[in-house]
């Protein structure tokens, strides 16, 4: 009997569980999470303009798993030792439990095959005065979103006494990811202020890492419609300024301060952004894992980047940007030194970033970090998973399936405002997800399958989503016909 340990329980690592757990009868699934509740994240966004309520992007995990007959274990993991130690010969990872019955209570997990699906830590640190223990508000938990939606309550109430605000919206940091859940929150804001009839008291600023709109992390992208080809940036620029949305793009948030919010640009230019309410999304680092060899050396530069995230099949040799290639991005998902040890989703080391890295005068880093969540993170989750499978069962004696980001596929609903009669969402689709110039030299993508539309029906798209996710999973009967 083999035994694979995956290690969170989000996106990637959830619908792992979820394809591995009905392929691996005689196998044991553990599936280890310091949350006992799983989040659909991108209706975060919803909770934070008080259109949902927590309970409804949340369930509890311990009964879907077991349903599935997997041992789920509520505790955060430690370190991870692909060598064992000296009290045993297999390798284990070592966790802490947050379960109220045992928390504290440390322990070793053995496992034959281990994939690291632990999602990222939200390093709000990076920026001083950033986050909701100090200036700002975020939508990257539902305990976040709650939060953000009473702080926009209180200054919607002092809008409708005749107050005018200011309202910042944006990244937090000059290497941030995530902008298109900014973008969500921003005109879902926007969209709530009409409906309460205050738009005219909120100067609505969004400051973002990129070097333009549109670039969401991934480059901007090229649209094809009615004969003409449109950049993303247009695109998004238009609908900008259709809804009288100022933006400062190409900018490193500094400070938050209670008021203001200090930023440096890519030309160098410093300034500040006045702000009676404001979230900012963190830049993401690793969750912190430790790794050890036998004798108890610290070999964690050895399976993770200096970022936290693992190493995995990618060439992460240093190169120019003018030298990358869709070739650089990681296929199984299988870290070199220890092939029994997988990393997926957010939690997987990118190569380098897809936007092209761009600095200030000053030196300082100013653009996106590869965005990895979302439909990427569950198409991940699943391929990997189907390969540890096979190699479990004896089929092959490595990876036999391959997801790389540079011959996937996405798409994405992107809210731009909440209601079933005059509601919008902005409806995505692109492939690859990084661009290829040697087989689409034009444009890094096919035009064919990269398309962007607005409108009423992306908004009643993405809601029959968030159920349809939901649903999912909870591991309901034909889950499986509800795709990653």
């Amino acid at each position: 009997m083999s035994r694979l340990v995956i290690i969170g329980a989000g996106i990637a690592g959830h619908t792992a569980a979820l394809h591995a757990s009905g392929k691996l009868k005689g196998h044991e699934l553990i599936v280890i999470s310091p949350n006992g509740k799983w989040n659909w994240i991108p209706s975060n966004i919803w909770v934070g303009v008080g259109q949902m309520k927590p309970e409804q992007v949340l369930f509890p995990l311990a009964p879907v798993y077991k349903k599935l007959g997997v041992n789920f274990i509520q505790a955060k993991a430690l370190s991870i030792h692909p060598e064992g130690d000296d009290e045993t010969a297999n390798p284990f990872v070592s966790v802490e439990y947050t379960s109220e019955d045992k928390v504290g209570v440390t322990e070793k997990v053995e496992y034959d095959y281990l994939m690291n699906a632990t999602g990222p830590k939200l390093k709000f640190e990076a920026t001083p005065g950033l986050g909701p223990e100090k200036n700002s508000v975020s939508v990257c938990t539902a305990p976040h979103a709650a939060e953000a939606s009473r702080q926009l309550n209180e200054v919607i109430e002092r809008m409708k006494k005749g107050e005018k605000k200011n309202i910042l919206i944006g990244m937090g940091h000059g290497q941030c990811t995530c902008q298109g859940a900014a973008f969500e929150y921003l005109f879902n804001v926007e969209f709530l202020l009409n409906k309460k009839g205050v738009r005219d008291k909120a100067n609505i600023v969004y400051v973002s890492n990129e070097s333009s709109l549109g670039d969401f992390g991934i480059g901007g992208s090229h649209i094809k419609k009615g004969g003409y080809i449109t950049h993303s940036r247009i695109f998004t620029e238009s609908l900008f300024t259709e809804r009288g949305i100022r933006w400062v793009t190409g900018a490193h948030v500094k400070e938050v301060g209670e008021k203001e919010a200090a930023y440096e640009t890519l030309s160098g230019e410093e300034g500040t952004l006045k702000k009676d309410f404001s979230m900012l999304i963190p830049p993401f680092s690793g969750v912190g894992l430790k790794a050890f060899n036998k004798s108890g050396e610290d070999i964690t530069s050895e399976l993770f980047a200096p970022n936290g995230f693992m190493k995995v099949d990618a060439d992460y040799t240093k190169k120019p940007y003018e030298e990358w290639s869709a070739d650089d991005w990681p296929k199984t998902y299988q870290n070199s030194t220890y092939k029994n040890i997988f990393a997926v989703g957010i939690a997987f080391a990118p190569p380098h970033t897809i936007s092209k890295p761009m600095f200030s005068p000053n030196g300082t880093p100013i653009f996106p970090t590869p965005p990895r969540t979302g439909m990427p993170s569950g198409v991940m989750g699943r391929i990997v998973a189907l390969g540890i499978v096979d190699m479990i069962k004896g089929k092959t004696d490595k990876p036999n399936w391959s997801a790389s980001m540079a011959r996937m596929g996405a798409a994405c609903i992107a809210s731009a405002g909440f209601n079933p009669f005059n509601g919008t969402a902005v409806s995505m689709t692109m492939y690859p997800i990084v661009p290829d110039y040697e087989r689409f030299p034009e444009h890094g993508r096919d035009l064919k399958y990269t398309s962007g539309e607005i409108g009423l029906a992306g908004h009643w798209i993405k809601h029959l989503l968030h159920f349809a996710f939901i649903y999912k999973g909870k591991a309901n009967p034909f889950w499986k016909v509800v795709p990653e």
